[in-house]
C-alpha cells in the first residue's frame, strides 16, 4: 500500500476508536452517569462486555447485533456512529492535512457528533459539553484560526443572537421557541469557528430546520406546534462550515455584493430612465406649446 493508503486507514481506525467512545458519551451523558466508569456494559443485563466484543463496527457483526450474554438486540445506531466518526476523521484530514488545525477540528466534530445525537434522541444539550466547548474553542483559537478576536466575536454574537430571537419568541408567543442548550451551542460553534462561519451555520440550520419542518408539516406528521432538535441542525451546519465554511462564507458575501450591485445599478437604470422619461414629456410639451403659438399667430395674421 501507498504511505497515503497506510494514512488514511490508520486515520480511519483511529476515527472507529473514539467514535466507540462517542457512544458511551452519547449513552450515558443524559442519565448524569460517568463515561469512564464503569466499563462497557450491555444497557439490558447489565454484563460487562469484553474487550474482543467491543471491537468497533467488527464485533457488532460478528455478534449479528446481540448481546452475548443474553442475546437481546444491540441498536444499529452504534455501528453506525462510528463508521460515521471515522468517515468525519478522514474527511477532516484530507481538507486539513497534518496541521494542529486537524487536532481541533476532530475534538469539534466529536463535539458536534455527540450533540447530534443528544439532542436527536432526548432534545437536550448538555452543559457538560457546551459550557467546555466554549473554552476550549477560545482557548485553541489563541494559537490556530481563527484567531482570538473571531473567536470571541463568534461567541457573543452566536449566544447573543439567539439569545435574543429565543427571549422574543417567548415574550411574543409566551412558550418556549427555542432553548438555552442551543443558545450555549451556537456560543460553542463561534468560539470554535469565528464568527463569519457562525453566520453560515446560522443559515445553513436554518435553512435546513425550515425545509425539514415543511417536510413534516406537509406529510402531516408533525403540527404547527411540532418541536424540532434545532441542535442537530446546528451540528450539521456547524460540520458543513468547519470543513468547507471559507468556501461558503466567500460564495455568500460574492452573492450579497453581486445582490446589492443588481439593486444599485437598477436603482440607477430606473433613475436614469425616469430623468431621460421626464426630458422626453418636457421637450414633447415644449415642442407643443411652440407649435401652439405659431398656429394662433398664423391664425391671427390671416384675420
Amino acid at each position: 500500500m501507498s504511505p497515503a493508503t497506510v494514512e488514511w486507514v490508520l486515520v480511519a481506525l483511529a476515527g472507529l476508536v473514539v467514535g466507540s467512545f462517542l457512544n458511551v458519551c452519547i449513552h450515558r451523558l443524559p442519565l448524569g452517569g460517568s463515561v469512564a466508569s464503569p466499563p462497557s456494559q450491555c444497557p439490558r443485563c447489565g454484563a460487562g462486555i469484553r474487550w474482543y466484543d467491543n471491537v468497533p463496527v467488527l464485533s457488532y457483526l460478528l455478534l449479528r447485533g446481540r448481546c452475548r450474554g443474553c442475546r437481546v438486540a444491540i441498536s444499529p445506531v452504534y455501528p453506525l456512529v462510528e463508521t460515521v466518526v471515522a468517515g468525519l476523521f478522514v474527511l477532516h484530514w484530507v481538507v486539513f492535512g497534518w496541521q494542529p488545525l486537524l487536532a481541533v477540528r476532530l475534538v469539534f466534530a466529536c463535539a458536534l457528533v455527540v450533540l447530534f445525537m443528544i439532542d436527536l434522541r432526548h432534545h437536550i444539550l448538555p452543559n457538560r459539553i457546551t459550557l467546555p466547548g466554549i473554552g476550549v474553542g477560545l482557548a485553541c483559537s489563541l494559537v490556530a484560526p481563527p484567531g482570538w478576536l473571531s473567536a470571541t466575536i463568534g461567541a457573543v454574537a452566536g449566544g447573543g443572537v439567539l439569545f435574543v430571537i429565543a427571549e422574543s419568541y417567548y415574550r411574543i408567543r409566551g412558550e418556549e421557541g427555542l432553548g438555552m442548550g442551543d443558545v450555549k451551542m451556537l456560543a460553542m460553534i463561534g468560539a470554535f469557528l469565528g464568527w463569519q462561519q457562525m453566520i453560515v451555520t446560522l443559515i445553513l440550520s436554518s435553512v435546513a430546520g425550515s425545509v425539514v419542518g415543511i417536510g413534516l408539516l406537509a406529510s402531516g406528521r408533525g403540527g404547527l406546534k411540532y418541536a424540532l432538535p434545532f441542535g442537530t441542525f446546528l451540528a450539521l451546519g456547524a460540520l458543513a462550515a468547519s470543513l468547507v465554511g471559507d468556501l461558503l462564507w466567500w460564495w455568500y458575501v460574492s452573492f450579497y455584493l453581486l445582490g446589492l450591485t443588481a439593486i444599485v445599478l437598477l436603482g440607477l437604470t430606473a433613475i436614469v430612465g425616469a430623468l431621460i422619461a421626464i426630458l422626453v414629456f418636457a421637450v414633447l410639451r415644449l415642442r407643443g406649446a411652440a407649435l401652439r403659438r405659431r398656429r394662433a399667430q398664423g391664425e391671427q395674421r390671416r384675420a
